[in-house]
C-alpha cells in the first residue's frame, strides 16, 4: 500500500481581536490559543519614540519563535505553541498579569539613575531580580515584592499571592541564566532582560508569556557596550534617520540569525560500560536518564579482568572521536572496570556498581578503595549516575545546563506548589 502523504496543516484563522498594544496585535482562536501578530512598528520611551520598520515584525517573529523554541526544548514552560507565519506565532491563551519581571548581570542603564553611586559595570552574584508594573502613563513604576502581593491582583481567576511571586521569580532568574549561558557559548554576554508571565485560561498555570525580542534584553558581541546589538541603539539616537534606522534593523536580524545556533544540541555522550551483560538493565536505567538531558549514551558490554585489551581499545575509540564524553563503569564484585579506565582515560569516570544484598557491602570497596592517581567517583544510583555526567558536560553544554537548571526549577515549582495547596486545605 502506498504510504499516505503528510497531512497538511490549516492556517490559523484569527477570530476577533483580544488586545493591542505599541508592537503587536493578539487575536482568539481556538481551543484556548491565540495569534500573536508583530507590527512593522519600533517604539522607545513609553512610545516618545516611534517610528515603521519594514521588516521588523518578522524579524521580532523569528527571534520570539526562536527563543521559546529553545526554552521549551530544555524545559522551560512557556506559552508558545508555534510560529505560524513570517510575522505571527500561536501561544496558549494566557490573562497576563502587569509585572514586568526585570533580571540584572551588570549595573547599566536606568538602574544607575535609580541607584546613585553605584558605577556601570557592577556585576550582579546572583543576578539582580526587579520589578516594574505595567502603566504607560505612571511610566511602568519599580514596584517592590510587597506592593504585588498587597495589589491582590487576580489575572485569569488566581490571586497573585507570595506563593506566585516567589514561583515568577524564581522562574526569572532561572530564564535569564540559561539564556545568558547560550549566548555565552556564543561569545554575547547577556547583560539585562524583562519577561512577563501570564495565567493559562485553560489550567490556571503561570507560564512565561508574551514575546522575547531585542527589545526584551541588552546584548553585548564580545562583553563591549560598544557593539550593543539590542534596542538601545534605537533609544540612543538623537535623531533617526533612515541610515541609523538600516542599521538597528541590521543589528535586529543579526540577532534572530544567531539564534539559529541556540537550538541544535552541542555533541556530547555518555558510554556506559558493564561488565557482563546480565548488568544490562542498571545500565538501560542510567542510559534512559541521560537521554532525558538529551545526551546521546552508548551501552557496551567489556571485562577489565577478562578483557584488557579490548577495553582500553573501546576507551581509545570513544577519545578518538572528538567528543565530550563521561564514562560510566557498571560492574559489581570486584570493580576493576572503573579504575582500569580512569587510569587510562583523560575523560571523566563514574562508578555506578549494581551492589547486590549478598555480598554488597563488600564489594562497593572495590569502587571506593582505589590506587593513588585515580579520579574515578562514585555513586550507588543509576539516576544519581547520569545526573553527575550531565553536570560535567553542562559545563561546557549550555543546552545539558539548561536542561538541568529548567528540571531543578520545575522540582522547586513543585514543591511550592505542593506547600500552597497543603496551607489552603489547613485554613479550611
Amino acid at each position: 500500500m502506498a504510504a499516505q502523504p503528510p497531512t497538511k496543516r490549516m492556517k490559523a484563522e484569527p477570530g476577533k481581536k483580544l488586545n493591542e498594544g505599541k508592537t503587536k496585535i493578539v487575536y482568539e482562536l481556538p481551543n484556548f490559543e491565540v495569534l500573536l501578530q508583530s507590527k512593522d512598528r519600533i517604539t522607545a520611551h513609553n512610545a516618545q519614540m516611534v517610528n515603521q520598520m519594514v521588516g521588523k515584525a518578522a524579524i521580532s517573529t523569528a527571534t520570539t519563535s526562536k527563543v521559546f523554541e529553545f526554552l521549551s526544548l530544555i524545559g522551560i514552560k512557556n506559552h508558545f505553541v508555534r510560529k505560524e507565519t513570517d510575522t505571527a506565532f500561536v501561544a496558549r491563551r494566557c490573562e497576563m498579569i502587569p509585572i514586568e519581571w526585570v533580571t540584572r548581570r551588570i549595573a547599566t542603564g536606568s538602574f544607575l539613575k535609580r541607584n546613585p553611586g553605584v558605577n556601570e559595570g557592577y556585576r550582579f552574584a546572583p543576578p539582580k531580580l526587579e520589578y516594574f508594573y505595567k502603566d504607560d502613563e505612571a511610566g511602568d513604576p519599580e514596584w517592590s515584592y510587597a506592593q504585588i502581593v498587597e495589589s491582590k491582583m487576580k489575572p485569569g481567576g488566581r490571586l497573585i499571592g507570595p506563593h506566585e511571586v516567589d514561583i515568577m521569580g524564581r522562574a526569572t532568574v532561572t530564564v535569564f541564566e540559561v539564556l545568558e549561558k547560550a549566548w555565552a557559548a556564543l561569545d554575547c554576554s547577556l547583560i539585562d532582560m524583562k519577561i512577563e508571565f501570564g495565567v493559562d485560561a485553560e489550567t490556571g498555570e503561570i507560564v512565561l508569556a508574551d514575546i522575547i525580542d531585542s527589545d526584551s534584553w541588552r546584548l553585548w558581541p564580545a562583553g563591549d557596550k560598544r557593539l550593543m546589538v539590542d534596542k538601545q541603539v534605537y533609544r540612543n539616537l538623537k535623531e533617526v534617520t533612515d541610515e541609523a534606522l538600516l542599521q538597528v534593523k541590521r543589528n535586529f536580524e543579526w540577532v534572530a540569525n544567531k539564534l539559529d545556533d541556540f537550538i541544535p544540541t552541542p555533541k556530547a555522550q555518555v558510554v556506559v560500560l558493564m561488565g557482563s551483560a546480565s548488568d544490562l538493565p542498571h545500565g538501560e536505567k542510567i542510559k534512559n536518564e541521560c537521554v532525558s538531558f538529551g545526551i546521546h549514551c552508548d551501552l557496551r558490554v567489556t571485562s577489565a579482568h577478562k578483557g584488557t585489551e579490548e577495553t582500553l581499545r573501546i576507551l581509545k575509540y570513544y577519545e578518538s572521536l572528538g567528543i565530550p564524553a563521561v564514562f560510566v563503569a557498571v560492574a559489581g564484585r570486584s570493580n576493576g572496570l572503573g579504575p582500569v579506565l580512569s587510569g587510562n582515560a583523560t575523560f571523566p569516570v563514574i562508578n555506578c556498581p549494581p551492589v547486590k544484598a549478598d555480598w554488597g557491602p563488600q564489594d562497593v570497596w572495590s569502587s571506593l578503595r582505589l590506587p593513588s592517581g585515580l579520579g574515578c567517583t562514585t555513586t550507588l544510583s543509576p539516576e544519581g549516575a547520569a545526573w553527575q555526567a550531565a553536570q560535567i558536560l553542562g559545563m561546557t553544554n549550555h543546552v545539558v545546563w539548561g536542561r538541568i537548571r529548567a528540571r531543578q526549577l520545575n522540582t522547586w515549582i513543585g514543591l511550592k506548589e505542593s506547600d500552597r495547596k497543603l496551607q489552603e486545605s489547613l485554613d479550611k
